[in-house]
Order: C-alpha cells, then structure tokens, then sequence
C-alpha cells in the first residue's frame, strides 16, 4: 500500500504520493487558495460644446458616459450620452440614452451570453420612451491588445411610446462591434445594430456610430463620432433618420 503524505495548508487537505513532488503540491496549493483580483472599473466622460452668436444663434451640448468592469468571465458595460440643441431659441435637439450590457464569456472567451438593456427617450422625433431587452449569444472574431471583433444576436423585446401611441413588440436583435487600437494609444471604432420587430417587420431600427480617439495627455483625449439613428417608420410628420457629428473632449477614470 502507498504511504500518503498529508500537507495541511490553510485548512485543505492534499494527497501526496511518494512519486510526486512535495513542491509542485504546495505550488497548487498556494493557487487554489489565492484570491482572484478584484475586478477594477475603468471608464469615460465626454463633454462637446458648440455655440454660435450672431445671423444665427444656436448652441448643441452633447455629453456621455461610459464605464466598464471586467472579470476573467464577465465584463459588464454600462453607458448613458446625451444631447440638448437650439438654434434662434428653437429647441432642435433632446435626447437622453442609456444601456446596460453583461456579457459572460465561456469556450475559450470567444463565446459569450449577454443580457442588454436599452432606453430612448427623443423628444424632438417625439419619441417619449423606447425600452429595449435582449439577451442572446455571441462570438469574438477578434480579440487581442490591437483589434476586437464580435457579432451577437438574440430575441427582443421593445416597449415604445410613439406619437401618443404605446407598442409593444416582440423582436429580434443583431449587432456588430469591432475596434482597432494604433500604437496602444488613439482608436478607431465603429458598432452597428438591427432590431426589427417580428409582428411588425417594417418597423425596424438601425442604430449605429463611427469613431476616432486621440490622446492628448494620460487622462484626456479628443473624441469625433459619427451617431445614426435609423427608424424606417418614424412617427407622422417626422424624419426617419437622425444623424449627429459630436466632437469632445473625454476625461479617462
């Protein structure tokens, strides 16, 4: 019969064979009791002004807030922009967006499940409130220091208040991320999604963005991006798509 070693370490027990090195299971050991470093947030306010003052008198802020926390698992996104306008004080921009996003990641962290929350409210496209949940899987194509790439996809489910009107479609979503880091400092970004819904086909939305970051210092960079909002059936009387060029400057926390 073998003679077992037993190695006592903070309060665990393991089995040691004569064949085995002492070492290298006092080395698991130590691993199996190791704490996971706690998971750190990161993130981002944009701020963009615009005002002019004379033939023409407008003003357009624009802000936005964005922060991440990751774990060896899951990396959880929250966001929220913004934007208020007027022009000869006519009120030509108000909009408040926000979302949540969990993604939980599994086979080799090229897979993942996500959960997403989305709110609209636009008060010039007078849309009063549009709720968006999904949930699904998706797929990193890409994803190194330098470039991620990912597509996910999953059913919907959107609450709106249109024109006066309440809707409530069951839908579906599909959505594309990718972003390229240069020189580990400036980026470039570009995301698209597709929601239409499955009783109302021609209702669908496409929300887009296309971005540049430069770094002006550790903590601040200059932002441009490109938003596009796309209703294929807005309410009476009002555009189908919305287009917004912000410039910003962002603080890094």
């Amino acid at each position: 019969m073998p003679l077992f070693v037993l190695v006592f370490f903070a309060g665990k027990c393991f089995s040691v064979t004569p064949s085995e090195n002492v070492s290298t299971n006092l080395t698991k050991a130590v691993k199996a009791m190791a704490k996971p470093a706690a998971a750190i947030w990161s993130g981002s306010i944009t701020a963009g002004l615009t005002a002019t003052d004379g033939n023409v008198d407008s003003v357009l802020t624009t802000g936005k807030v964005a922060a991440e926390r990751k774990t060896s698992s899951d990396d959880l996104i929250l966001g929220a922009d913004g934007a208020y306008g007027e022009v000869n004080s006519q009120e030509t921009a108000e909009s408040l967006h926000g979302c949540a996003q969990d993604n939980h990641l599994f086979i080799d962290n090229t897979w993942y499940a996500y959960g997403r929350e989305d709110a609209l409210h636009d008060a010039i496209a007078d849309v009063d409130y549009r709720v968006t949940s999904s949930a699904g899987a998706g797929y990193y194509f890409l994803k190194d220091k330098v470039n991620t790439l990912s597509t996910e996809a999953g059913p919907a489910v959107e609450i709106e208040h249109l024109d006066d009107q309440y809707h409530n479609y069951p839908s579906a979503r599909v959505a594309e991320k990718f972003e390229h880091k240069i020189d580990d400092h400036a980026r470039v970004w570009e995301n698209v999604e597709v929601i239409p819904p499955l009783t109302y086909p021609d209702a669908f939305l496409v929300n887009a963005e296309v971005g540049f970051e430069t770094p002006l210092t550790h903590r601040l960079s200059l932002q441009t991006y490109l938003q596009d909002n796309f209703a294929n059936v807005p309410a009476p009387g009002f555009k189908d798509n919305d287009l917004k060029l912000v410039s910003g400057l962002v603080f890094k926390f």
